[in-house]
């Protein structure tokens, strides 16, 4: 029997979601409490892979059971049981040929900038108090709804077989001292939001063009792409399943 599990955390202490041999991931973490819980080894595949330090407000992972499952008793011992950076809202029984990584349709995440400096939010957005011209920055965004490959903002050495990406949305939106970057797709490679986001904010720097942004992109070259911005204001925030 298959399920989806359904949580949360804040990736601050963790290596990212994958495991990792000699340092805490979310997935080892995960792993480890279902396997103690249900009293069987469980291997958790999630929907995706966040970096170090990265947050996700929804995260979906899905792992096989032989015998049913409790489903609120287990979602109420598991966030008993996990640390208190990581919380489990649902657990769903699924078709057991169904995958939470290839079967997501769309994928959203936010990058938290925060102009006041703010010892509450120092682990979870990135302080940057130089004046950005966020109107340029979204008409920069806009400009990425119109390609499909984005080699230049991806990691090298990356093992995909495409750059290729449908973005359905990218805009900023800024609320007083918090600027927010909103982008939707229907994949990321590796290092994508963090590279285009720090080019983003070259831009509202005015230290590069639109013009420039559009032949960054035709280069498809990482080295001529902006900084990568910290990954503590990166947070993956929805992932869209036909069937859920």
């Amino acid at each position: 029997m298959r399920y989806f599990i359904h949580f949360a955390y804040n990736g601050t202490h963790y290596h990212g979601w994958q495991f990792q041999p000699n340092a805490s991931s979310v997935q080892e973490t995960l792993n480890k409490a279902l396997s103690v819980l249900l009293n069987s080894e469980i291997n958790a595949m999630g929907a995706g892979r966040t970096d170090t330090g990265v947050h996700a407000r929804e995260m979906y992972a899905h792992f096989d059971h032989e015998t049913p499952i409790d489903v609120p008793n287990l979602v109420h011992k598991l966030n008993s049981y996990l640390p208190k950076d990581i919380a489990v809202f649902d657990i769903i029984l699924v078709d057991n040929e169904a995958h939470c990584r290839f079967d997501a349709t769309k994928r959203t995440y936010e990058y938290h900038i925060n102009t006041f400096k703010n010892p509450f939010l120092e682990e979870l957005s990135w302080y940057f108090n130089q004046k950005l011209d966020v109107a340029l920055m979204n008409e920069a965004a806009n400009i990425l709804l119109k390609h499909t490959d984005f080699q230049c903002f991806s990691k090298v050495h990356t093992d995909v077989n495409t750059f290729d990406c449908t973005i359905f949305e990218a805009y900023w939106k800024q609320e007083n001292n918090k600027l927010v970057f909103t982008i939707s797709a229907n994949r990321f490679l590796r290092n994508m939001v963090r590279s285009i986001v720090g080019t983003l904010v070259n831009i509202g720097l005015h230290k590069i063009s639109l013009v420039d942004f559009e032949n960054i992109i035709a280069s498809k070259s990482r080295e001529k792409a902006g900084f990568s911005v910290p990954a503590h204001g990166l947070y993956l925030t929805e992932i869209y399943y036909d069937y859920l």
